[in-house]
């Protein structure tokens, strides 16, 4: 597939739906997880321009940055802290519509004002986590979860 996205407007299921078939010829045949999770980071930053989309990969106990676009990022997050922390521990997407209300938010940046967090499980365990961060309050909704959990499931590690 070509390294171009076709870029789709309006309803939110629709650039999802739209988006999703792409993701697949970004993901096929590649065996290299960097380069998939980049190419995922990008597509979904492309798309929907959010504010920061990225992942964290579970290394020993910690979370460590991985590919993402948007600012710089916080490189290291304990399990349990923060809601990247929190995602990781319950191994459950978390949808946060006020960070400000989150106990223990972590705020590597004081533009994020949203943001939804999907595990990536494999074999009962999480590896790594999808962390997409908006700046408008409520952003990220179930029809966010339904699919980025369904593009996070895509991923091979």
């Amino acid at each position: 597939m070509a390294e171009d996205l076709h870029i789709i407007r309006g309803d939110k299921a629709a650039q999802y739906t739209s988006l999703i078939p792409q993701i697949k010829g970004l993901l096929e045949g590649e065996p290299d997880l960097v380069a998939n999770l980049a190419n995922v980071a990008a597509a979904l930053k492309e798309q929907f321009g959010w504010f920061w989309v990225g992942f964290y990969l579970v290394k020993g106990d910690e979370l460590v940055l991985g590919p993402f676009q948007g600012p710089v990022a916080c490189t290291r997050i304990r399990k349990n802290r923060g809601v990247c922390g929190s995602s990781w521990a319950q191994a459950a997407t978390l949808i946060v519509p006020d960070v400000a209300a989150f106990p223990g938010h972590i705020a590597c940046s004081s533009l994020s004002k949203s943001e939804i967090v999907v595990p990536l499980i494999r074999g009962g365990e999480v590896k790594a986590i999808l962390d997409v961060d908006s700046e408008q309050l409520s952003h990220f909704d179930e029809t966010d979860q339904q699919f980025l959990e369904e593009i996070v499931a895509l991923i091979m590690l």
